[in-house]
């Protein structure tokens, strides 16, 4: 990554007043090679530098780290849970303190997701109806219904700047009657969902469901598509499913979306999942796998990944990444091991701000080469590195 580039996505991340700028796409550059793009969103609360990806903040914190550590990885935008807020303080706790922002001390872009994921992930809990989901809490057995209106409700009280509509989300592979009724009920939500949205100062953006089915996929985004959304993200994938039929489907949904518009794969994924996921036209990611894999003595390296809790580095002075400017690549793996081997919190708390500057920097440098059309050979740098094979 060049330096200027570098201070350009830390830059992006500086505290931001609210300026109630609109919201808005712009597309700079399509790598002259491939689907790789490089845009910009504009957000009330700032510009995210496009491809990116959201650190997850479940509940209103990304585990394990304060404010000013989550700037220091380059994060532009963080991701916060609706099902999870709106069990616990509840939304309108969220909203006496100003909104998420206020109430995290995030002061960049914030999206929230819609309760959508919880479908799949609660399914044990959960009975759905055409008119809403009812979960049974997971805290303390309470039934907890979700509509499309008051999905759209809660996400307005918590006050993000991107809200994503209310979707039914199945586990893959299924049965084709089931992954067609999900996306039907996907399209049909989407539509209450818009009709319910009254904020000016949010927008939001639709999911295009249908599994593993190109025909459904293309027939959801194409509905999808004529409603006129801010915004598009591909969801029900990295729900079961192998990488391979993942890529399969971005590469027949993707197209279908308008070219104008920002693109989000949900809950994706590894490094190699954002990789491929640029080169079909992804623009935004989130997933856990960061910070729940640092939790767990593992880190992203360019040479792959690193099982610190192994005993061949026990001794081993190097950092994680030679030329990674984090807080964990100034101690030895050695010392980083030793944390995690005596309990010591710390050692999460470093392998997270790691990892998530790994992604960051990840894609700092991805939106450096497609401004230089050269996004494929980067893309097949970082394979190499990782021990992998070019890719589908």
């Amino acid at each position: 990554m060049e330096n200027g580039e570098r201070r350009d996505a830390m830059a992006s991340c500086t505290p931001l007043s609210f300026d109630r700028r609109p919201f808005s796409y712009r597309l700079l550059h399509v790598d002259a090679h491939g689907s790789a793009r490089r845009g910009v969103l504009s957000t009330p609360h700032g510009d995210v530098q496009m491809p990116a990806f959201m650190p997850v903040g479940t509940l209103a914190s990304v585990k394990g780290l304060e404010i000013d550590q989550l700037r220091a990885t380059g994060a532009q935008m963080v991701l916060s849970n609706t099902y999870h807020l709106a069990l616990r303080p509840g939304e309108s706790v969220v909203a006496h303190f100003g909104g998420l922002h206020r109430f995290m001390g995030w002061s960049g872009p914030m999206l929230t997701d819609s309760g959508g994921f919880q479908l799949f992930s609660l399914a044990h809990r959960t009975e759905v109806t055409e008119q809403q989901a009812v979960f049974r809490s997971h805290i303390d057995g309470r039934l907890v219904a979700l509509s499309p209106e008051r999905a759209v409700a809660i996400q307005e009280q918590l006050g993000a700047d991107v809200a994503m509509v209310l979707d039914h989300v199945v586990g893959l592979p299924n049965r084709p009657e089931v992954v067609r009724d999900a996306a039907e009920r996907s399209i049909r939500w989407a539509q209450r969902c818009q009709q319910a949205a009254t904020r000016t100062d949010q927008t939001l953006f639709a999911i295009v469901q249908g599994g593993l089915d190109p025909d459904l996929r293309v027939e959801c985004a194409r509905q999808l598509r004529a409603m006129d959304f801010r915004g598009y993200a591909i969801g029900g994938l990295s729900v079961g499913e192998e990488p391979a039929e993942m890529y399969r489907m971005l590469e027949v949904t993707v197209p279908e979306l308008p070219s104008d518009r920002p693109r989000y794969l949900m809950g994706v994924g590894r490094p190699i999942d954002l990789l491929e996921g640029v080169r079909r036209g992804v623009d935004l990611f989130d997933c856990v796998m960061p910070t729940r894999n640092g939790r767990n003595a593992m880190a992203f390296t360019d040479s792959g990944s690193l099982r610190l809790r192994n005993a061949q580095y026990e001794k081993d002075e190097r950092p994680l990444q030679e030329d990674c400017p984090c807080a964990a690549c100034r101690r030895s793996r050695g010392y980083l091991r030793h944390l995690f081997m005596t309990g010591e919190m710390l050692g999460p708390i470093l392998l997270s701000i790691h990892n998530l500057t790994y992604y960051q920097r990840l894609l700092a440098d991805a939106r450096t080469a497609i401004e230089a059309d050269r996004f494929e050979e980067f893309r097949l740098e970082k394979m190499r590195g990782w021990g992998c094979g070019g890719g589908g």
